[in-house]
């Protein structure tokens, strides 16, 4: 890993009174999977949102593929996320009103992808994160797992470079948990995307090669897992 895919580089952000993040640096590499740890208030999901995008730091640049993405156009950010990002949130934040089929198909409708082919790619997805069988199911009526993993088949389905996972596992017990890992991380590494993790738990760490840890805004430590 020579040349970073993403790399945030002394980044500043406030709101209001709070400082969110202060000097905070970070490069991610093509095909790893990077753990942002840390206590609630550390400022770990709020780099995340910067890495992505959604966020614009007050001060210091955030660069993907050697673009930064500040000098982006609203416009340009909203499609890197649609084709180059991929996300995957505590709550899964699917679409109550579509079925899980159509959940998944739906990034690649937004990109200009036909019915018939994104719901064929779509059906592949989810036959790879083992939850076919709720493909015509509304996400209401499936378990928080199957609702989660289906979330990682709509992360994972514009097979983008890049996957973002805040707290993927948070609301989930321990074992659907551990299972959505497996998914998650399997499926991104024999895709080549890298994954940028945020948890607080040791055990969703440790499915990570590598680990950050965020406190007070800043990235204090940084390992290779063992």
């Amino acid at each position: 890993m020579t040349t970073a895919l993403l790399t945030a580089d002394d980044l500043h952000l406030s709101f209001g009174s709070t400082q969110a993040l202060d000097s905070a640096s970070l490069q991610v590499y093509a095909g790893e999977v990077l753990a942002l740890m840390g206590p609630s208030g550390s400022g770990k999901s709020t780099l995340l949102h910067c890495l992505a995008g959604i966020l614009t730091p007050d001060a210091g640049q955030v660069s993907y593929a050697g673009r930064n993405l500040s000098g982006m156009s609203d416009t340009e950010r909203s499609a890197l996320r649609r084709t180059e990002f991929g996300f995957v949130f505590q709550f899964g934040q699917l679409v109550p009103e579509l079925s899980c089929l159509e959940n998944v198909a739906l990034p690649l409708r937004l990109a200009g992808v036909g019915r018939r082919e994104a719901h064929r790619r779509a059906a592949e997805w989810l036959e790879r994160v083992d939850v076919a069988d709720v493909a015509q199911k509304r996400p209401g009526q499936a378990s928080g797992g199957q609702a989660q993993r289906v979330a990682v088949a709509r992360a994972l389905v514009t097979q983008p470079r890049v996957v973002f996972a805040d707290e993927p596992t948070g609301a989930l017990d321990s074992l659907n948990g551990e299972r959505v890992m497996e998914l998650l991380t399997t499926a991104a590494r024999d895709s080549g995307a890298a994954v940028v993790l945020v948890t607080h738990e040791a055990r969703v760490a440790a499915y990570s090669d590598r680990e950050a840890v965020v406190r007070d805004g800043r990235v204090r430590e940084q390992e290779y897992a063992r």
